[in-house]
C-alpha cells in the first residue's frame, strides 16, 4: 500500500512541474514576441538612418569627418555584442566562431587589436582567448540605456582619433527567425543590411 501512494505522490509532482513549466514556456514565448516586434520595428528607421549618412557622406566629397577616412589598417578595435546568459541556440556560438576567426586572420596579416564586450557572453570569450580587452559592459538587460554604451564605445573611438587604431569592427547577429540568427561582422565601410 504505501508503494502506491508513493507513486501517486510522484505522479501529482510530475502533473505539478509539467504545468509550471507550460506557464514557464507561455512566459518565454511572450517575451520573444515582444523583443522580436520591438527589433522589427527598429529596422527601417536603423537602415533609414545609414542610407542618409551614406548619401550625406557621398554629396560632398570634399568635407573629410575623422571618422570617415579610410586609412590603412595596421590595428583595429573590435566590438563584440553579445548576450548575458545562454540557452538562446546558436546565437552566441555562432558570433564566438566568427570572432574568433576575423582575430585569426587580423593576427596572420600582422594586424594588431584590441577588443570590447557587450554581454557575459563575449566578456568571457574575449578574455578566455586572451585579447587586449579595452572596455566592456554586461547585464543589459532586455531594454538597455544607450547611455551604458556610450563609456565603452567612447574608449573605441578615442583610439581611432588618437590613431592608435586605424578602423572599428562590429561582431553581432542579425536575426532571422527564432531558429535563425546569422552572425555579422561590419565596420562603417562595410554596413550590412540589418
Amino acid at each position: 500500500m504505501p508503494e502506491i501512494k508513493a507513486i501517486r505522490t510522484k505522479i501529482k509532482s510530475i502533473e505539478n512541474t509539467c504545468k509550471i513549466t507550460k506557464a514557464m514556456e507561455m512566459v518565454a514565448a511572450s517575451k520573444m514576441r515582444k523583443a522580436q516586434n520591438r527589433m522589427l520595428s527598429g529596422r527601417p528607421y536603423a537602415n533609414k538612418v545609414r542610407k542618409i549618412a551614406i548619401h550625406l557622406m557621398q554629396a560632398n566629397p570634399e568635407y573629410s569627418h575623422p571618422y570617415l577616412i579610410n586609412r590603412n589598417i595596421e590595428s583595429v578595435g573590435i566590438i563584440m555584442i553579445s548576450t548575458d546568459k545562454g540557452l538562446c541556440g546558436g546565437l552566441n556560438t555562432n558570433a564566438a566562431r566568427l570572432v574568433i576567426t576575423k582575430i585569426k586572420e587580423f593576427e596572420r596579416k600582422g594586424i594588431s587589436l584590441q577588443t570590447t564586450a557587450f554581454g557575459e557572453k563575449a566578456l568571457n570569450l574575449l578574455i578566455r582567448i586572451g585579447t587586449n580587452l579595452v572596455s566592456q559592459e554586461t547585464q543589459l538587460g532586455d531594454e538597455p540605456k544607450f547611455d551604458r554604451f556610450l563609456g565603452a564605445i567612447k574608449v573605441q573611438l578615442d583610439a581611432y582619433l588618437k590613431n592608435k587604431i586605424d578602423a572599428i569592427y562590429v561582431i553581432t547577429t542579425r536575426f532571422i527567425n527564432t531558429m535563425t540568427q546569422e552572425p555579422i561582422f561590419f565596420n562603417y565601410y562595410h554596413y550590412p543590411q540589418i
